[in-house]
């Protein structure tokens, strides 16, 4: 049986014997065989269409990102595939899956994906482009788009100690996220510059979901001498230690200021609204899919890592002390 047999079967072309395509076709099946659609892209015109691909349990991050992709992709009349990935799984297996059965022009790889060695080694074993967001190794020499996270912390606990604050809280996100140890190292830093060493009883872990925040602000509330401030690292957990806060009876920010890391949408629509530092996510995304539609034209020149600005939104959920 020769190779070319076996492509025209599996293409569905005509001309081969009926007892033959049965045979290849069962044995297909059998060994549980798809054609990778990536490989067969590499050689033609663009597919149009990027995948975007996540694995975050704030959904409002996700939301953003995606949008800001979307939006873009659309204007260039490109097409979004948004593709969960379960990092906790055969992350190899998800990608091999997702790209064996999509043609794609490249791949945005959202944080912690953009940080999984097995993610990354598998797409690049399939030859695919992809530009990864926020990861913590920027030195990698693939494509990435970044925020200075160190830098927004620190800004953002600088102002809590310019307001009073001495004991500063912080909630850390997922060890999986780059940015939540960048995020910690800004406080960390600014602590410090402010003549503060920072206490551990402080630092509490959580998963940048709204529960962890919940949990984390009641084991802060808890203690025999509470924090003035909390600056929880993303802003769902800011809302989960504020809904702590207000089951204890304590007033938001006269008791206790509570800050975020996003400016999501729901960060300027809460009560009261909550202060944060700002970091152009659907930006980031709409520079990634920019990056990856020109590489599919032809202009690899575009295809680099770039910078974008964090920014200090400061809202009614802080106060002096």
């Amino acid at each position: 049986m020769s190779f070319k047999t076996v492509s025209r079967v599996l293409n569905g072309e005509p001309h081969v014997r009926q007892e033959l395509r049965e045979k290849i076709t069962a044995a297909v099946a059998e060994l549980g065989y798809r054609p990778s659609v990536a490989a067969r892209g590499l050689i033609g015109a663009p597919s149009r269409l990027i995948a975007f691909l996540y694995d975050n349990p704030n959904f409002g991050y996700v939301a953003e990102a995606e949008l800001g992709a979307l939006i873009r992709c659309r204007r260039a009349g490109y097409y979004v595939a948004v593709e969960p990935i379960d990092s906790q799984g055969d992350v190899g297996r998800q990608i091999e899956q997702i790209l064996s059965s999509l043609r794609v022009d490249g791949l945005i790889l959202t944080p912690p994906i953009s940080d999984n060695a097995v993610a990354i080694a598998a797409i690049e074993r399939l030859g695919v482009r992809y530009v990864r967001i926020a990861p913590w190794d920027v030195a990698a020499g693939s494509a990435s788009i970044v925020v200075d996270d160190a830098h927004g912390a620190s800004a953002l606990t600088s102002r809590l100690l310019e307001l009073g604050h001495e004991r500063i809280a912080f909630v850390q996100g997922p060890q999986d996220h780059g940015a939540s140890h960048l995020r910690l190292r800004g406080y960390l830093e600014a602590m410090r510059q402010g003549g503060r060493e920072p206490d551990a009883n402080l630092i509490v872990q959580g998963g940048f979901t709204f529960e962890s925040g919940e949990a984390a602000g009641e084991q802060l509330i808890a203690l025999a001498e509470r924090p003035t401030a909390v600056f929880a690292s993303n802003d769902e957990m800011a809302f989960g230690v504020m809904a702590a806060a207000r089951r204890a009876g304590l007033d938001i920010p006269g008791d206790l200021s509570v800050a975020g890391f996003d400016d999501t949408r729901s960060a300027r629509m809460s009560w009261p609204p909550l202060a944060t530092v700002r970091q152009p996510i659907a930006d980031m995304c709409a520079a990634a899919a920019d990056m990856l539609i020109a590489a599919a034209s032809g202009a690899p020149a575009a295809f680099r890592s770039m910078s974008l600005s964090t920014e200090l939104i400061e809202r009614a959920s802080i106060g002096p002390r």
